[in-house]
């Protein structure tokens, strides 16, 4: 009997020893890849960064080449417009607007299955309302 407690007591030994190292294992990768991350995520920002100041620079460029033929607010003005103009494409389309299924007025989810229309009240707090697949007497929704 003993020496069947001294192996359980291996067998948990080797167990935490095992849970152990693999924890180890995946906290080294965890920090492996999450390097490689944080240095992919900085470059990002720097092309960000870089390309905000090179936009500004465009703008800056076009305002005064305006300037020279108009007014210097209405070169603003000008430029002010067309970057509202770019901006609102851009948003378009990194946006688009969801199609409508032909002759219901839903909108279609990405999938192409339609979006359930939004209940026009907000559900009340502690009211469940009976499920479609339940079939009920009429007196069971009162229980003692």
């Amino acid at each position: 009997m003993q020496r069947l407690e001294h192996l359980e007591h291996l067998d948990k030994h080797l167990v935490d020893e095992l849970a152990q190292v693999a924890r180890e294992t995946v906290r080294e990768e965890l920090r492996e890849q999450a390097r490689g991350q944080r240095r992919k995520a900085a470059f990002y920002a720097g092309s960000g960064a870089t390309a905000l100041y090179a936009g500004a620079a465009v703008s800056l460029a076009v305002g005064l080449a305006l300037a020279l033929v108009l007014p210097g607010w209405a070169a603003a003005l000008i430029t002010a417009v067309i970057l509202a103009a770019a901006s609102y494409a851009l948003r378009s389309a990194a946006r688009p607007s969801a199609p409508s299924t032909p002759g219901t007025g839903q909108t279609a989810a990405p999938g192409g299955a339609p979006v359930p229309p939004v209940p026009s009240t907000p559900p009340t707090a502690g009211v469940v309302p009976p499920r479609p697949d339940e079939s009920r007497p009429a007196d069971s929704h009162h229980r003692p």
